[in-house]
């Protein structure tokens, strides 16, 4: 971790108060910590979105299991990136609908791909992947 720099902001009195509540909503006991929590969240995104490095994140699917082959097409392609897939979740919410929760770690673009190809199965009601840093590139 580098040396630690205090710089100014100048800031609209009105962005400023909603920043503040904002800070105080969410629990930062400084502004200090709001503003590095969002300079990292959009670094972060930055990663994920040119597709560059490793990523961690989840991918997370709402599909009916009595849809004729959806499960096998979900399993095949799982199977088919398994070096991503550090982990899976299957939860049964009814009688037709299951959530399924991958959680993944990989090339940002590998990552990217495989939940695009998961989200847009056809069967697949909804779906959501949700990229987040390893930690490694972020103090």
């Amino acid at each position: 971790m580098g040396e630690t720099i205090r710089f100014g902001v100048s800031l609209d009195s009105d962005l400023l108060e909603k920043f503040d509540a904002l800070c105080k909503e969410k629990s930062y006991q400084t502004r200090s910590e709001a503003i590095r929590d969002l300079i990292r969240g959009m670094l972060v995104q930055r990663q994920w979105e040119t597709c560059e490095g490793e990523v961690a994140g989840t991918l997370t699917m709402v599909y009916d299991h009595h849809q004729s082959g959806l499960a096998q097409r979900l399993t095949e392609q799982q199977h088919d990136n398994h070096e991503v897939i550090l982990s899976t979740m299957h939860v049964h919410l009814d009688h037709h609908n299951c959530l399924e929760v991958l959680v993944l770690k990989g090339e940002a673009e590998v990552i990217k791909t495989l939940g695009q190809k998961l989200i847009s199965t056809k069967g697949v009601k909804n779906g959501h992947l949700v990229l987040t840093t390893t930690g490694q590139e972020i103090d």
